[in-house]
Parts: C-alpha cells; structure tokens; sequence
C-alpha cells in the first residue's frame, strides 16, 4: 500500500497503488498530454501513418526503441537514485529535438504541480518521466507497475491522436492499447534497473517526424 500525504486532510491513508496510478496517468490528470502528439502529427501528414496497422507499428516502434524505452530507463533511475537532478539533465540533453524537450519539460511541470498540492512533495524542474519516477519513489509505489501504467497513458495519448487525424474508430484504438498492454508490461520489466548505460534511440523517423513538425503549417498538436 502506498502512504499518501493530503495536505487538505492533514492525515496518512493507505491507498491502493494502482488507484493512486490509475489517478496520475488518467486524462482528468491535469498534465495536457491530449495536446502532444509526440511528432505523430507529422508521420500523420506525410502519410507515413495512414491507419489502424500502420498506426499500431508506429507506436510499438516508438515504444521499443524511442522514447518508450528510453523514458522507462529514465523514470526507474529516477525512482532509484538519491538525487533526481543529474537524471533529469541527463534526459534534457538525450532529447532528440527542441519539440521533444519541450514536451518532456510542460508535463513535468504540469505533473509536478498538481502532484505536489495532493502529496506535499516538491518535484519542480523535473523533466515528465523523472518527475513520475521520483513521486513514485517518495510515496512508495512499486516501480514495474508505475512504469508499465505510465507507458500505456503513452501509448492511450498517441492512438488518440491517431483517432483524431486518420480518423480510426474507437473499437481500433482500443484493440491497438490492449495489443501493446503486454509491450508496456515486458519494458517496465526489462527497464527496472534503471541503468542508464541500456539508453538507445534508433526509432528515426519518430524522431525526425517530431523535427519537421516544428515547421508544419497547419498544427492541432504542439509536438
């Protein structure tokens, strides 16, 4: 059981973790993920991503070898370490594209203002995945449970996007979450240690997707 502090009760309950989990990465979380499309947008555009297959390979992708990956190590590391600011710069300067920073900058800050009025725990200046792995950390969750809910929220964000552009249905976007549920479990998993030494980013197009969507004239999202 986790130890939640309230400040507006001013006592400790036990909470269920995956309840205090299910509440940080739901939609009604106050972090603007709807607003990111991670560089998604663009594939979208250039008709690299066109529908419900295309759009599931995209994100398995992202999540093997981009940011899924690279965000799970983060996030442990931060959950493991002492002191969460040499993590942090350490994500800051792995980011692959102005677009990117940002994006893992607003939700960290996002996150970490709201999760600071429920827990009284000061998480500002921390970059999203590291600000989530030391909250989970001072309020001991468990790690591969944290990291495998906040790499569904991940992969539940981009097939919205996906909904909204391509446009596929919703049956299709929530065959594509329940596909990838098991990618999510087997990263937390192989993430855990946080060793940061595993970092590795060989998702390209992602990655140059989210770089050319900086110039993109008609934009819904702001990555």
């Amino acid at each position: 059981m986790a130890m939640i502090t309230g400040p507006a009760m001013g006592a400790i309950m036990a909470i269920d973790p995956v309840l205090t989990l299910a509440q940080w990465f739901s939609p009604a979380y106050p972090v603007g993920a709807f607003a990111y499309s991670h560089g998604l947008e663009q594939a979208i555009a250039d008709g690299d991503v066109t529908d419900a297959a295309s759009l599931q390979t995209w994100i398995e992708d992202v999540l093997h070898h981009g940011a899924g990956l690279n965000d799970a190590l983060f996030l442990a590391a931060a959950y493991h370490g002492p002191d969460a600011a040499p993590i942090d710069a350490h994500l800051r300067a792995f980011a692959s594209s102005k677009e990117r920073l940002m994006e893992a900058d607003l939700l960290g800050r996002a996150f970490a203002d709201i999760t600071a009025s429920l827990t009284g725990h000061d998480l500002s200046n921390l970059a999203y995945p590291v600000a989530v792995g030391r909250a989970a950390a001072l309020v001991g969750l468990p790690l591969p449970v944290t990291t495998a809910m906040f790499l569904q929220a991940f992969v539940t964000s981009l097939v919205s996007v996906g909904q909204r552009l391509i446009p596929i249905g919703q049956t299709d976007g929530q065959t594509i979450i329940a596909a990838l549920a098991a990618d999510c479990q087997q990263i937390a998993r192989d993430t855990e240690g946080g060793d940061l030494s595993d970092l590795s980013a060989t998702a390209f197009l992602s990655d140059i997707a989210a770089m050319r969507h900086e110039t993109l004239t008609s934009r819904v999202f702001r990555t």
